[in-house]
């Protein structure tokens, strides 16, 4: 029998719980206190329902004191900031009073669901047991280890979360494991790349138009924020969003209401928005190209999701499973990768990350002429300078004939490719720079990141 105790201050509310909880077969101990919840022994109960303002401690001392049994934290709608600081700090799930009868069970069904097997093995498992990896997500370094908490803890919240990171990281990967471990997992999940959309018709695109709304319009449209009622929204690369309908999206998110171009009339819908980006909305808040007010409705949650070159113990994992699925694709199963490829794969900066990973995997794949994949086939050119030794004096052994130490030449160089790039990157274009120092366009980014010299952008560059 499921053992659930509930601690509430408020008798009234404590008896109406326990008694909606008996009647659905669940066996329930109540206390007035987090003090009186601990008296009676944590550990034995399945699920803890605590109201977040007690007597003394927060209900949120339970969440620690409790572990790993799951603690569910009742909150007021005024107090939803402080629900959602109580999932930071571990809690399962919070539910607003006055509760919906039908909502609180299927919150204490799904938590008893998600988290009861574990404490079933929590004894027997390992003191440090990691997060269990999302499906399609790859590695276990410890940033990724803080995403997949995240996502454990943020998915059945039903907040709007903001997932940043740089282009090729995965954030589609992890809207779509939100969703999966959200209420939501059997509406629908619909994902809009904001950038790829012409700025004519993304406001068509999000929220539907009428039947001669503008030239074009033949027939009436749904939109994809009305598609998602019920479900789950991603936004991808939202910071592309226009103004006009950033203003829209906020109204969605402010009054749960959309408006088709066209119409008079407004219908409530029922979506939970998942944005993600790879540049810095609260910077371009400041410069008047985001809405701040947006910025802060989207800033509910936020996932940092950390680049490829960061995550070195993961690089070698993730390119196994990636060649695996080009191999199958191209029916060359049995390929692997050389000693020297592996290396080259481990030491790259991957500026483009896992997207350019999987690209140069394949691009080894269908090049390959053995059962060994080699850096020659991935088509990863290293840099032909590569950085100084740590030590900064050179012995009288480095020195040559003329008496020039291979550190100063190096500098020398360094100092060379600096000047020159700096007085000559206004009036050339990157690759005219690059074929005037005798080296590739790739060669030329990859040193100017080295040296910290920025690629100056003007509004009648020259392109590549």
């Amino acid at each position: 029998m499921t053992q659930i105790l509930i601690v509430e201050d408020e008798a009234i509310i404590r008896t109406a719980l326990r008694r909606l909880l008996e009647r659905h077969a669940y066996t329930v101990s109540e206390a007035e206190s987090v003090e009186e919840a601990r008296r009676q022994g944590l550990d034995r109960f399945d699920l803890i329902i605590s109201d977040l303002r007690l007597p003394g401690e927060a209900g949120t001392a339970l969440i620690e004191a409790a572990a790993p049994v799951p603690v569910l934290i009742m909150t007021s709608y005024a107090s939803m900031r402080s629900a959602v600081d109580a999932l930071k700090q571990g809690a399962v799930d919070y539910v607003a009073k006055p509760f919906d009868h039908e909502e609180l069970l299927a919150t204490v069904s799904q938590a008893l669901e998600q988290h009861a097997p574990r404490r079933e093995t929590a004894e027997t498992a390992p003191p440090a047991t990691q997060p269990q990896v999302p499906q399609d997500m790859i590695g276990n370094c410890p940033a990724m280890q803080a995403v997949y908490t995240r996502i454990r803890k943020t998915a059945p919240a039903d907040v709007t979360v903001l997932i940043q990171g740089e282009s090729g990281t995965g954030k589609e990967l992890v809207a779509r494991a939100i969703h999966r471990q959200s209420r939501r997992a059997r509406a629908p999940l619909i994902c809009v790349n904001c950038a790829a959309i012409p700025e004519t018709l993304i406001e068509s695109e999000l929220f539907g138009h009428e039947k001669g709304a503008f030239t074009g319009a033949s027939a009436a449209r749904t939109g994809l924020v009305e598609a998602a009622d019920g479900g789950t929204l991603f936004l991808d690369e939202i910071g592309e969003l226009p103004l006009d309908a950033q203003a829209r999206l906020l109204r969605v998110l402010q009054e749960g209401e959309i408006r088709k171009i066209g119409s008079v009339e407004t219908r409530h819908v029922d979506v939970r928005l998942i944005a993600a980006t790879h540049r810095d909305l609260h910077a371009l808040s400041k410069s008047g190209e985001f809405r701040l007010d947006l910025y802060y409705r989207l800033n509910v949650m936020q996932i940092d999701l950390p680049p490829l070159r960061d995550r070195e113990d993961d690089i070698l994992k993730i390119a196994d499973v990636l060649l695996q699925s080009a191999c199958r694709r191209h029916d060359r199963e049995g390929l692997k990768l050389s000693r020297a490829a592996r290396r080259d794969i481990r030491d790259y900066p991957w500026p483009g990350n896992v997207r350019e990973l999987e690209n140069a995997l394949e691009r080894g794949v269908i090049l390959a002429e053995g059962n060994l994949i080699h850096p020659d086939d991935l088509g990863l050119k290293p840099s032909p300078m590569p950085r100084a030794p740590a030590t900064p004096r050179s012995s009288p052994a480095d020195t040559g004939d003329d008496g020039k130490a291979v550190a100063e030449e190096d500098l020398s160089l360094e100092d060379y490719f600096q000047h020159f790039v700096l007085e000559h990157q206004d009036q050339m274009s990157e690759t005219e720079l690059a074929q005037k120092l005798g080296i590739s366009r790739k060669c030329l980014w990859e040193r100017r990141q080295r040296l910290g010299i920025p690629r100056k952008k003007s509004p009648r560059s020259r392109s590549a």
